[in-house]
């Protein structure tokens, strides 16, 4: 037997794709009931068309106004950023963390996973104060992800907008409840653990998302 690793990707012909460069045709016109995009959006068709997507993100908060940057905010990728005003129109907008949940409807993932690990729990997306939290979330509901995810924050002590806001009052995801995206309440969520540490956290966490 070899001793050589295989590159996985290409025995499964696999290929990275640049969402910024799929062509006049690689993009379909999304606009929300109630969108607060002012013309809709546009989504790459290489993740609304796929038959499985799995979001990988990482638990973060976001200093640009996002608040907090998880499986909600990761969407924001499919939209186009080259020779486009998306993200103009996303950053310069009061509305911005509902725009950020509409993008959403877009597609649904088959799976989700959040490396929480270490955590940023202020600053963010790219620097900021980390502490340790050594958590992996996965789940098929954004909703529930990104909810479990922010009372992982308040746990850890993040910002004044985690800190002081009830999780499901927090903008993206109050949005993406409107929309039905997921689950509209904090007693909808299940952690299902491996263990009895783990247990004992999420009982923790569950106290924090129903407060």
């Amino acid at each position: 037997m070899s001793t050589k690793s295989k590159p996985r990707g290409r025995e499964f012909a696999a290929q990275v794709l640049d969402l910024d460069e799929m062509g006049e045709k690689g993009y379909v016109l999304v606009d929300p009931p109630g969108s607060h995009w002012q013309k809709g959006f546009l989504a790459a068709r290489a993740v609304t068309e796929a038959e499985c997507v799995v979001s990988t993100c990482c638990l973060k908060t976001h200093q640009y106004g996002g608040i907090f940057t998880m499986s909600l905010k990761n969407s924001v990728g499919i939209v186009p950023r080259k020779n486009h005003p998306f993200m103009k129109e996303l950053h310069s907008s009061a509305h911005q963390r509902r725009m950020i949940a509409e993008i959403n409807t877009a597609y649904s993932p088959s799976l989700i996973v959040i490396d929480g690990l270490e955590a940023f729990v202020d600053g963010g997306p790219m620097t900021g104060t980390k502490k340790t939290a050594n958590v992996f979330l996965a789940g098929t509901d954004r909703i529930a992800i990104d909810a479990v995810a922010v009372a992982i924050l308040k746990d850890l002590g993040s910002t004044r907008e985690i800190m002081e806001k009830k999780v499901f009052e927090q903008e993206q995801i109050a949005r993406a409840v409107e929309l039905k995206l997921g689950i509209d309440s904090p007693a909808a969520i299940e952690i299902i653990t491996a263990d009895q540490e783990s247990e004992s956290y999420a009982r923790k966490i569950k106290q924090i998302l129903i407060a």
